[in-house]
């Protein structure tokens, strides 16, 4: 079993290695959902659902709402910026973060599980202190269904182009849109080769403001 810090280092957004052709089983799904549901969540109210979808046509459905939602966040130019423009090894990691982003794009539908997790109640047009209470009650849960994927040696991937095409979405899963949220679209599928590491990140101090915001 995977010590806490190698599980939280080293679980990260598997798009090329997840294996295409061998199926999740249904209890190590069922296990890792068990275990998002131990997620804290605002006034514990625990409302929110997954939906897990392995059948091949509603996949391949939701799978082109994906395409089309990459090819739309493509075209807007914001995939393609480099990180930074005058750091060759940024722009290179961005280039190579871009290619696996197409990749994911262009296998989706053949990846075996997706799970697409939702909330109850919009938060469209709302205030930012009623959707950040909102999301808080379900990321956590979604975090955690991937950490204890992780440690299943599955793949996961945190994705939400698809919600540029939410709606459609929620007519192929039977989702009430006018009363439920979807947040992600996450990829789940066995691992294709050996091991994982920590990813590049920037420096603590350029990241941590201690006791006010400086820079």
């Amino acid at each position: 079993m995977i010590d806490a810090d190698t599980l939280l280092a080293t679980t990260r957004a598997v798009r090329r290695r997840l294996d295409l052709t061998r199926p999740v089983e249904r209890h190590l799904l069922e296990e890792c959902i068990a275990l998002a549901q131990q997620a804290p969540s605002g006034g514990n109210r625990q409302i929110w659902s997954f939906v897990v979808v392995t059948d091949p046509d509603r996949r391949a459905a939701l799978a082109e709402l994906y395409r089309r939602g990459w090819e739309r966040y493509v075209t807007e130019g914001i995939v393609e910026k480099p990180v930074r423009a005058t750091d060759p090894e940024a722009r290179a990691r961005q280039k190579r973060i871009t290619a696996s982003a197409r990749y994911l794009a262009d296998h989706l539908h053949e990846v075996p599980a997706l799970v697409v997790p939702c909330i109850t109640h919009r938060t469209d047009g709302r205030d930012v202190v009623v959707q950040a209470s909102q999301f808080g009650s379900v990321l956590p849960a979604v975090w955690s269904f991937m950490l204890a994927a992780r440690a299943r040696d599955l793949g996961t991937a945190w994705t939400t182009i698809h919600l540029f095409h939410e709606r459609e979405a929620a007519e192929v899963l039977g989702i009430p849109f006018d009363e439920v949220m979807q947040v992600a679209l996450i990829p789940v599928a066995h691992l294709v080769g050996e091991g994982m590491k920590p990813g590049h990140r920037r420096p603590l101090d350029e990241v941590v403001h201690w006791e006010r915001w400086a820079g």
